[in-house]
């Protein structure tokens, strides 16, 4: 038994030490988490909260899709909420889906109610606590969009509603302080033609197949777009399509995603964005930032 493992409280859910995270983090590259926890549930999530020592860190990860985790692994507590909270239920127009829930889920579920409006879900990897943290969107929508309220849970256990009016959303980021822990998002839709609906995402599926790499170890898009123009442009015109450090690659078809050939490790993939960024700064300016979580002991 780990030390840390042996200060933890009692959970209903599971608790492994030393828990390989690459396997299932989209990079597919990165070390350890020192203890993986995955509740049953949010009240089981509140317990363990509650009585979880303060010096200990806490990380709430969905599946990772926009996340690199740093080869020395994340030190701590890992909460993997991908996989285990993510029910999702329709109450007429409204769409209610637990944190862990995938955002294509979650789109799929509002299709088969006849709701429309989040249908640019479909086109958005990921879970729903980090769409509401950071304020996903792609395809012409945004999460803000159509976010009613969001119950999170703080550092402390307790369990808070918050309408979404309140929650700061901008491009790419909420004011949700950082030790909350979103398990649960509501979003508004309209009553549409399930037919129409279905056709509005199959042509986002096929928009995003056409424009991304699908079929390769990604974290999604990696850097924010400037103001007033596109992150993709900027990398393309810095020469940097097709960029390589170690086993990471700027991706060909969309540059700004980087892209696992095969061998990369986090360091690669961290230092090729760096790269990306200074060549950007020097062709053109712009100071481009990360959209990628980097998390973790290098």
């Amino acid at each position: 038994m780990s030390e840390l493992l042996a200060r933890l409280p009692a959970v209903r859910g599971k608790l492994e030490p030393k828990a390989a995270m690459a396997p299932w983090v989209w990079f597919r590259v990165g070390g350890p988490a020192e203890v993986l926890f995955k509740p049953a549930d949010v009240a089981d999530l509140q317990a363990f909260l509650l009585a979880l020592p303060e010096d200990v860190a806490v990380l709430p990860v969905g599946v990772a899709s926009n996340m690199l985790i740093r080869d020395g692994g994340v030190p701590g507590v890992v909460i993997r909420l991908g996989g285990v909270l993510n029910r999702i239920h329709t109450e007429g127009e409204q769409v209610i889906a637990e944190a862990g829930a995938l955002d294509r889920s979650v789109a799929v579920a509002a299709a088969q109610a006849g709701i429309a409006g989040l249908e640019f879900f479909v086109g958005i990897p990921g879970t729903i606590g980090g769409a509401v943290r950071m304020n996903a969107g792609a395809f012409g929508g945004e999460t803000k969009d159509r976010l009613v309220r969001v119950r999170a849970v703080d550092r402390s256990g307790t369990l808070h509603e918050v309408p979404a009016a309140d929650l700061g959303l901008t491009y790419r980021h909420s004011d949700l302080p950082a030790d909350w822990i979103v398990v649960e998002a509501t979003f508004q839709g309209e009553a549409g033609d399930p037919a129409a609906i279905k056709a509005r995402m199959e042509a986002i599926k096929a928009e995003r197949a056409a424009a991304q790499p699908l079929q390769v170890a990604t974290g999604g898009s990696t850097f924010k777009n400037p103001a007033g123009g596109r992150a993709w442009q900027l990398v393309d015109a810095a020469g940097c399509r097709g960029l390589r450090h170690g086993g990471a690659m700027v991706d060909t078809k969309h540059c700004n995603f980087l892209v696992n050939t095969g061998n990369a490790t986090a360091a690669d993939v961290e230092a090729l964005g760096e790269t990306v960024r200074e060549r950007v700064r020097a062709t053109s300016g712009v100071e481009l930032h990360w959209e990628i979580e980097r998390v973790g002991r290098p």
